[in-house]
């Protein structure tokens, strides 16, 4: 019997001295019926034992409860005359509260709305949700999704975080592939699909995804659009994507099963000190535990089925997938497109217009933006101010623009104009932007220096804005250092030295000579 506080005890033998029902006190007291009960016989047993006193013609001890007075067959709610009615309420949906106001206001019920509600209760039935068993061919369907795994040690820090659980289940065979991540993206969803078919040995038919940003930018049910990058990624295998409804897991049960089963079982109450250690202890439970065990529906083993379906996925390419970003660029006047500071032929794309532009690692696609056609192809710039356009497309129609920049270059000096007005013959008006660069350095260095810079670059054969900038640098530097060097001042003659004889020695000389110049005949003026 629960021990109660001395107070509660008081109340509970105060109201069952006075005959209250136990139900009664329990809606009073908010304690259990059944610990009701044990005081009352408690209570019971104490009066038994010891009659109580009476005063006069009464006794203190109250009289007993009346029997209950029994019920011979079942009990008929007051409800049941109005069974139809209450039918046809529930079948639109509405609520014991609602049924019962109705009850009380157009059929004149008098019952309580609890008598209402049990026996709405128990008319409503719920069906059980049914659902389709489907079956699969070997190497048709792959189901794919994230889960969380287990805490895993951040690099760096003592902090523990749960990461990314990728798992794919081929349908068929139920065998999964399962690694975690920290980051996902569109690359990294990508990527992850390559590693299952390269662990599977064989890519699948078609791939089932919820509408994840990674996989699915738009859902719909009818015309899903597909990620870009991911949608490359299934064209280079051959595969077909097919996302699941919105908010619709059941299309894939398989791999949500698959998920818990990991989670449950797995990696429940695990800690692992690296992302490495975690996917190779679930690589090695996958082989040993996973893989061998009795599926529950198919009940056979897995590894089994998984070795039949092997031989029906499709072969894997040869090169893997080559992955790239996705920008908007707009064609310039010159026809080209600029990326990483270099310029890019777009034509026929027209001036003005936007163009969508593949990044690879190294090359470059431009693409129409509605069609997404390929318009044109060029291999990746390594210097930065590289122009590839070839020269049957460059502008030559020197414009009012051009011959103002060349009036500047011819007024920093010889070098500068011939400098400029060569990169403006090879190049066209593409150049134009390298002759602003170079008639822009008067600014910031001396006119002398910049000429001077050019010419040091016409002398080693490079025409580029970027080479005079740092050679007219370089110059304005090493004037600066000569500026900044101390002036050294004119060391006094030397007046005594051994090598240096006395005052009279030369005198004697300077006689000497003047003496045999004295003695030498006269020259005769020559005749004209």
């Amino acid at each position: 019997m629960n021990v109660l506080k001395p107070h509660l005890q008081t109340t509970i033998l105060t109201l069952l001295g006075a005959g209250t029902s136990h139900r009664q006190i329990e809606r009073v007291t908010r304690i259990d019926r059944k610990t009701i009960r044990a005081y009352g016989q408690r209570l019971a047993a104490e009066r038994s034992n010891s009659p109580g006193v009476a005063t006069g013609s009464e006794s203190q001890t109250p009289p007993p409860r009346p029997p209950a007075v029994a019920v011979v067959g079942p009990t008929v709610s007051a409800c049941e005359p109005h069974r139809t009615f209450i039918e046809g309420q529930l079948r639109l949906k509405r609520n014991f509260m609602a049924i019962y106001q109705d009850l009380v206001d157009k059929h004149g019920f008098t019952g309580a709305y609890n008598s209402v509600k049990r026996f709405a209760g128990g008319l409503r039935r719920r069906e059980p949700e049914q659902f389709d068993r489907l079956e699969f061919a070997a190497g048709e369907e792959a189901q794919v999704d994230y889960g969380e795994g287990a805490p895993t040690r951040v690099p760096g820090t003592e902090r523990y975080r749960k990461p990314r659980l990728f798992v794919m289940t081929l349908r068929y065979s139920r065998r999964s592939f399962r690694r975690v991540v920290w980051k996902s993206g569109q690359q990294a969803w990508a990527r992850l699909h390559e590693e299952a078919w390269r662990y599977f040995g064989g890519a699948c038919r078609y791939v089932v995804l919820d509408n994840l940003k990674e996989g699915v930018i738009k859902p719909d049910l009818y015309e899903p659009e597909l990620n870009a990058v991911y949608a490359a990624m299934l064209a280079h295998y051959g595969v077909v994507a097919d996302p699941a409804r919105v908010r619709d897991p059941n299309r894939k049960g398989t791999v949500e099963n698959a998920i818990g089963h990991t989670q449950a079982t797995a990696l429940k109450g695990r800690r692992f000190e690296s992302i490495a250690e975690q996917n190779e202890y679930l690589e090695h439970w996958e082989t040993k535990w996973a893989a061998p065990r009795i599926h529950g529906s198919a009940r056979r083993q897995v590894e089994a089925m998984f070795q039949e379906e092997r031989p029906h996925l499709l072969p894997l390419p040869l090169v893997g997938m080559q992955y790239f970003t996705e920008e908007q660029r707009t064609v310039y006047d010159d026809t080209c497109i600029r990326v990483d500071h270099c310029s890019y032929a777009a034509r026929p794309a027209a001036i003005g217009t936007l163009v969508l532009v593949r990044l690879f690692e190294h090359r470059l696609e431009i693409r129409d933006l509605k069609t997404q056609a390929l318009v044109r192809t060029h291999e990746r710039a390594v210097r930065p101010g590289t122009v590839v356009l070839p020269m049957e497309e460059r502008v030559f129609n020197p414009s009012r623009e051009t011959q103002r920049i060349l009036s500047q270059a011819k007024a920093i000096g010889p070098a500068a104009h011939k400098l400029c007005q060569t990169l403006f013959e090879r190049e066209g008006r593409v150049a134009q932007r390298a002759l602003w660069g170079i008639v822009g350095l008067a600014r910031k260095c001396p006119r002398r220096l910049v000429d001077s810079a050019c010419e040091q670059a016409m002398a080693q054969g490079v025409y580029s804005y970027s080479l005079v900038k740092t050679l007219a640098e370089r110059l304005l530097s090493d004037a600066l250092l000569l500026l900044d060097a101390p002036i050294q001042i004119a060391s006094p003659l030397t007046q005594s030295h051994p090598l240096i004889r006395q005052g009279g020695d030369y005198a004697d000389l300077f006689t000497l000579g003047a003496q045999q110049s004295a003695q030498l005949p006269t020259p005769k003026p020559q005749e004209l």
